[in-house]
């Protein structure tokens, strides 16, 4: 009996070892809206524009304007979040599918928004109409950061939504290998109907610096 207990202690230790050492910590990354390329002609039809970061509640958020928009960006973990005001005289138009996000490797691929299931992040989105000085505020995830996991006997299972960037490293590579996504860049190209005419705006976010970890 002695024995036995001995051995399952022996086993015990060595699991809670196997997991200490193979821990994961978690980092976070500052990510901001370093340029804008919009429609051609832009200084003849769009007028002057500018970029500019705004701090709300100890969070940056950057906003780009020009004679027809404002948009205002937040780059969370894992989606982009935006609001975007109408400034035109005429009702704009969002379409969904022609959206691509390009992530730092160059892979391009679609989003979803908001209120689109994940079982549906494959099939077509609806456009959205913005009203003349009205605004919509929503998310960009990448669909191929969704996948669903299989419910096991150690997991409930379910969707989930890997991260934009890397974000989990074991203690041996925490100080260094997050290093390497900075000054790596994502972009969003955001095809903008005016007056039924197609303008492209290309927002492109630079990885400034890993602000920490957990």
């Amino acid at each position: 009996m002695i024995y036995k207990m001995k051995k399952i202690f022996g086993l015990l230790a060595v699991t809670l070892l196997t997991l200490s050492s193979c821990k994961s910590y978690e980092v976070s990354y500052a990510v901001s809206l370093e340029s804008v390329e919009s429609p051609a002609n832009i200084k003849q039809q769009f007028g002057d524009t500018k970029i500019v970061t705004l701090e709300d509640a100890g969070i940056s958020k950057y906003r780009y304007t020009d004679n027809y928009i404002e948009i205002t960006w937040f780059v969370d973990r894992k989606e982009f979040a935006f609001t975007l005001k109408n400034k035109s005289n005429h009702a704009i138009r969002i379409n969904w599918d022609d959206i691509s996000y390009v992530d730092i490797s160059g892979n391009v691929g679609r989003v979803m928004h908001s209120g689109v299931k994940y079982t549906d992040r494959n099939n077509s989105q609806p456009a959205t109409s913005i009203p003349k000085g009205a605004s919509l505020s929503d998310i960009l995830l990448p669909t191929d950061n969704v996948f669903f996991i299989s419910p096991t006997r150690y997991s409930t299972g379910g969707w989930r939504e890997k991260s934009l960037l890397p974000s989990f490293f074991e203690k041996e590579t925490i100080d260094s290998l997050p290093q390497k996504y900075v000054g790596q860049k994502m972009s969003i190209m955001m095809p903008i109907s005016i007056e039924n005419v197609q303008n492209d705006y290309t927002f492109v976010f630079n990885v400034d610096k890993v602000l920490g970890r957990k």
